[in-house]
């Protein structure tokens, strides 16, 4: 793919990795965050700095998103200097966000009678994945924007799924996190038992990997809640709002 403009919104810990993938691979960037100071690392590697998510848009053939809820979304969207305000026709908007599917299909709705395409593309990965560019991307909308927009995806994740229309990334977004938050819950129920047991947890999760209770998330967070090491990854406001 050519070097293309394009617009990124929202520069927290998942959306600053995906610009540097994007700059890495020769893209223009034109970033809009509510703290100037987090552009400025990107800036000094010449990405354009934007007052606002309509001048972010402006002139980029893709917008993308990703910040912390349903609300947020819209107001960059269609607040005032929002991204409907600066996107010329034909643009398409990727929502990186976690948000409502259900919001989700009234925004691609307005942004469509604006003339702009939009994808939800919520991920999952967590940061390790945002900086390997190793996420999985959940994606709803048009199958045909998809494939547009595919060789910029795979500069940011190493799984990209079509789930269906306008918000099915988001409902299965839900779907990984119901499957995430059970996954954290069981491994801390087990945690207590072993203990209250006089079973060392570390042997316990030696054993249990080994078999059917084998996860991911075991051997992510099994050893962190062994050791009784509690630094956060995701906040917990974030998963309770997801």
């Amino acid at each position: 793919m050519s070097s293309q403009t394009l617009g990124f919104i929202g520069l927290g810990n998942m959306g600053r990795p995906m610009v540097h993938h994007l700059m890495a691979a020769g893209h223009t960037l034109r970033v809009y965050a509510r703290r100037t100071e987090v552009m400025q690392p990107f800036v000094a590697r010449g990405a354009v700095p934007c007052a606002s998510p309509a001048e972010a848009a402006r002139t980029a053939a893709v917008v993308f998103l990703n910040v912390t809820a349903t609300t947020d979304v819209e107001h960059v969207l269609f607040g005032p200097g929002g991204v409907s305000d600066g996107a010329a026709a034909g643009t398409v908007v990727i929502d990186h966000s976690t948000i409502a599917a259900e919001a989700t299909r009234d925004f691609a709705q307005r942004l469509a009678a604006h003339g702009l395409e939009m994808l939800d593309c919520p991920v999952s990965g967590g940061v390790r994945g945002a900086q390997a560019a190793t996420l999985s991307l959940m994606v709803g909308g048009k199958a045909e924007v998809l494939e547009h927009v595919r060789p910029l995806l795979q500069l940011l994740g190493t799984t990209i799924t079509h789930c269906g229309g306008a918000g099915a990334g988001q409902v299965v977004k839900a779907c990984n996190q119901i499957v995430q938050v059970v996954n954290i819950q069981g491994i801390a129920e087990a945690m207590l038992f072993a203990r209250a047991s006089d079973v060392d947890p570390h042997t316990m999760l030696t054993a249990i990997a080994a078999g059917f209770a084998g996860s991911k998330m075991l051997d992510l967070m099994g050893p962190k809640m062994a050791g009784r090491d509690f630094a956060a990854g995701i906040e917990a406001r974030l998963h309770h709002k997801d």
